[in-house]
């Protein structure tokens, strides 16, 4: 008798996925709805222009490697020609920005030199491009 009730019942072995689609189906038209939302600022109608007023930033690289090579980004440039290079970028970009970058072997004397010479051409925004120091090196 036992045997004949055991074969009468089976086992349902299928996720039934419907309710999960559902809720996805649901979240998905939530976030097509709200996304836009999130996005769009106050409604104006902005005047045109022919001519962008807001002229986009330059930046170069400055980079001085441990052989005490001078790199304009990517041009290589002599110390005696670095003041006309710089003098003719600040005439063509007033607002450039330079990003000095300097190997630690350099000598000190060498990098002052060179922020000296940036200073000269007349270039106020000059930053020093570093990297974040891991907690074990303490160099």
């Amino acid at each position: 008798m036992t045997n004949g009730t055991q074969q009468g019942r089976r086992f349902m072995s299928e996720i039934n996925v419907v309710p999960l689609v559902d809720v996805v189906l649901v979240l998905l038209v939530i976030f097509m709805v709200t996304a836009p939302l999130l996005y769009r600022g106050l409604e104006i109608d902005l005047p045109r222009t022919t001519v962008n007023t807001i002229a986009p930033e330059e930046r170069v690289v400055l980079t001085v490697t441990k052989r005490r090579e001078i790199f304009l980004d990517k041009d290589a440039v002599s110390m005696d020609r670095l003041a006309s290079r710089l003098e003719m970028l600040k005439a063509r970009s007033p607002q450039v920005s330079l990003y000095l970058r300097a190997d630690r072997q350099v000598p000190y004397g060498v990098v002052v030199g060179v922020m000296d010479t940036v200073k000269r051409a007349g270039i106020e925004r000059l930053g020093m491009v570093t990297e974040p120091a891991a907690e074990t090196d303490h160099e």
